[in-house]
């Protein structure tokens, strides 16, 4: 019996769901690995850290959308959205490993002294737990830290969900 096009082929819906699925299985776990280091290994993350997990959500929520849609055009434009995210979050690691390496000063982690303060808001200041420092390394393996590695995952992630969704759009069109 041959296919007579009426019904999307098993491969098309193979794709239809395993790329935007494995988009979320790679956002789900970048974003489990980052919460493990954080509660469980007691790593407190900057302000640097916290913009760096954003990208993670994103892409999470367009794949869940993505596996929501049929497949064609919405899911490929989903997973490649999921690319073009995965890169921003590249350059926010790249900025972080950047401050990190003290290649440049950070706008979001640069802490100003407060004027006009009484000494009493001084000292309730002076006793509150100050935000970590964007420079600070906790963790490193191999002598390159969390953000470092951030880097590779993200920009290996862009190109992986740009490529689905270059499959997606071919499989859209057979």
């Amino acid at each position: 019996m041959r296919y007579t096009g009426t019904m999307p082929s098993p491969r098309r819906l193979l794709n239809g769901r395993l790329i935007p699925l494995a988009v979320l299985a790679a956002s789900v776990g970048a974003l489990g690995t980052a919460y493990v280091a954080e509660v469980v290994f007691g790593l407190e993350p900057c302000i640097l850290c916290l913009y760096q997990r954003v990208p993670y959500a994103i892409t999470g929520v367009l794949a869940v959308l993505a596996l929501s849609a049929r497949p064609g055009p919405v899911q490929a434009a989903s997973v490649g959205v999921c690319g073009v995210v995965f890169a921003a979050g590249a350059a926010v690691a790249f900025y972080h490993v950047g401050v990190e390496q003290h290649w440049w000063a950070s706008a979001a982690c640069g802490g100003e002294l407060a004027t006009g303060l009484s000494p009493a808001d001084m000292m309730a200041q002076l006793s509150r737990p100050q935000p970590k420092a964007c420079d600070e390394v906790d963790w490193t393996l191999f002598g390159l830290s969390m953000a470092t590695y951030n880097v590779a995952a993200s920009l290996a992630l862009a190109g992986a969900a740009l490529a689905g969704a270059r499959m997606l759009i071919k499989g859209s069109k057979a």
